[in-house]
C-alpha cells in the first residue's frame, strides 16, 4: 500500500486548520479523497481552498474508494461514525473524546477486534517530541514521586487561528443540530449514570472531556513510565459555569497526589498549560504552547539539586509537529503493523477517570 486513501468526516475547525492541511502536506503517504460535512459553506470552502471534493453525508463519502477515515466531527457523533467506518472495513483515526462512556468505547474495541482494523484516538501530545523525551528523562522513580500537577488556562482557539484559512459554516439544518444535542445529552447521562445538573453536563462535556482529557492522557503515559498504578479520586469540582474543571487523585496509597485544573478564560488572549512532576529531590515540567500554534516546541525542564546547588536543564528534542506525527503514526500502524500509540483502551481509561471526577463533583454538590 503506497498511499492511504483517506476521507475526512467533519469540515470544522480541527479539520480545516489541522487535519486536512497536514494530510495534504503528507501527500506521499496519504491521498485525501474527500470531506463530508452537512454544511455546504464549510465543505465548499475546503474544496475551494484545498481542492478536496465535498460530500454532504458520511455515507456518500463511504461510497468512495477508501482505506481509512479521519473523524473530526462533533463529539456526540463519534460513536456511530467510528462503528459505521469499521463496518465498512476502514481504518479509523478519531478525534478525542472517542466517546463519553467507557461502555461505548468497549463496543468500538469489540468492532475493532472483529474487523482487524486500526483505531487510533487523536491524543497528539503523545507524539510531541518533548513529551517523548520526557518519558526518557524522568528524574525520579515511583518510590520518590510526591506530586503531579496540571494547570491550564485557555482562551480557546480564537487568538491562535486568526492567521489561518478557516471558515465557519452556519448553514447546518436546525434538525441536525437538535438531533446531535439530544444524542449528546443521552450519551452523557448514560456515561455518568447519575442525575445531571446543567453545570455538571457543561463541565463534563467541556472542561473535562474536551479540554482536560489531553492532560489526563498525557499524565497516564508518564505514570505508566514510572510504573505507578491508577489512583483513587479524592476530590473534584466543576466551576465557572462549566468552563472550569478540577480534580484530585491520590496515588500510591497517599504517597503522592495528582491535582489538575483547567479553566477557559474566554476574553484573555493567553494560554498556559503545564504538567509538573515533583520527586524527593527533582522535578520535571512540560510547558505546552497552544496546540493551534504548529512547530512551537514544548518546553521541557528538569531541575535537580546537589545540596544547595540547583541545576536546571532545558531539553529540546526538535520541532516536529505533533499533529503531523500522529498521522505518520496512524499510517505506520496500518502499513507496517506498528503499535497503535493511542488505542481505544487508553480512551476508555481516560474517560473512566473523567466520569469518576464528574460523579465526585455531583456527590459533593448540594441537591
Amino acid at each position: 500500500m503506497s498511499r492511504i486513501r483517506v476521507g475526512v468526516i467533519g469540515a470544522g475547525m480541527i479539520s480545516q486548520v489541522e487535519h486536512i492541511p497536514n494530510l495534504l502536506r503528507l501527500g506521499d503517504l496519504f491521498e485525501v479523497v474527500g470531506v463530508a460535512d452537512p454544511s455546504r459553506i464549510s465543505r465548499q470552502f475546503v474544496t475551494d481552498t484545498h481542492g478536496v471534493p465535498g460530500f454532504e453525508t458520511p455515507e456518500q463519502l463511504f461510497d468512495q474508494r477508501l482505506d481509512a477515515v479521519v473523524i473530526g466531527s462533533p463529539d456526540p457523533l463519534h460513536y456511530e461514525q467510528v462503528l459505521a467506518a469499521l463496518a465498512r472495513g476502514l481504518h479509523v483515526f478519531c478525534e478525542k473524546p472517542l466517546c463519553y462512556s467507557p461502555a461505548e468505547i468497549a463496543d468500538i474495541i469489540a468492532a475493532r477486534y472483529s474487523t482487524g482494523k486500526v483505531v487510533q484516538v487523536g491524543y497528539m501530545k503523545r507524539f510531541d517530541p518533548s513529551y517523548r523525551l520526557a518519558l526518557e528523562s524522568l528524574p525520579g522513580a515511583a518510590g520518590t514521586l510526591r506530586s503531579v500537577s496540571v494547570e491550564v488556562n485557555d482562551p480557546d482557539a480564537w487568538p491562535f487561528i486568526a492567521h489561518q484559512r478557516y471558515k465557519r459554516g452556519g448553514d447546518i439544518p436546525k434538525e441536525l443540530i437538535a438531533t446531535a444535542i439530544a444524542k449528546q445529552r443521552q450519551q452523557v447521562e448514560r456515561a455518568v449514570g447519575m442525575p445531571l445538573t446543567d453545570l455538571a453536563f457543561r463541565g463534563f462535556t467541556g472542561a473535562y472531556s474536551s479540554a482536560l482529557i489531553h492532560d489526563v492522557n498525557a499524565v497516564h503515559g508518564l505514570l505508566d513510565a514510572l510504573e505507578v498504578p491508577d489512583g483513587e479520586i479524592v476530590g473534584a469540582q466543576i466551576f465557572a459555569n462549566g468552563d472550569g474543571g478540577q480534580g484530585a487523585v491520590k496515588l500510591l496509597g497517599g504517597q503522592a497526589l495528582w491535582t489538575m485544573t483547567h479553566l477557559t478564560v474566554p476574553k484573555l488572549a493567553d494560554y498556559k498549560e503545564r504538567i509538573t512532576l515533583f520527586f524527593d529531590d527533582a522535578s520535571l515540567e512540560l510547558e505546552f504552547p497552544s496546540p493551534w500554534l504548529n512547530h512551537h516546541p514544548t518546553r521541557l525542564t528538569v531541575k535537580t539539586s546537589d545540596g544547595h546547588t540547583l541545576s536546571t536543564r532545558d531539553l529540546r528534542a526538535g520541532y516536529a509537529e505533533a499533529f503531523v506525527e500522529e498521522l505518520r503514526g496512524f499510517r505506520g500502524a496500518i502499513v507496517n503493523g506498528d503499535p497503535v500509540l493511542n488505542p481505544p483502551e487508553h480512551a476508555a481509561r481516560d474517560q473512566a477517570l473523567l466520569v469518576g471526577l464528574t460523579r465526585r463533583h455531583l456527590s459533593n454538590s448540594p441537591s
